[in-house]
């Protein structure tokens, strides 16, 4: 990523740095590059999925004895 600098020059007011510090972030393209990726979300890991899935396996397990046991109502839809 690129990073924006910029410097106070001796006679300049906080407005001007402010003003400059902007036209400089516009022109560099830093802005539509990270609003593009503000939502997006990366893979999870090979290692992530499995536990996930194993998680979700068990889970279902426990239900479906709980089912049996008659513990627990069974909410098949018909």
């Amino acid at each position: 990523m690129i990073n924006v600098e910029v410097i106070k020059n001796a006679n300049e007011n906080n407005t001007s740095i402010i003003r400059r510090f902007t036209k400089k972030v516009q022109g560099s393209g830093v802005l539509p590059k990270v609003r593009s990726k503000r939502y997006t979300l990366r893979d999870l890991s090979f290692y992530k999925v499995k536990m996930n899935t194993l998680k979700n396996l068990k889970r279902k397990g426990e239900i479906l004895e709980l089912i049996k046991m008659g513990k627990m109502a069974d909410n098949k839809r018909s």
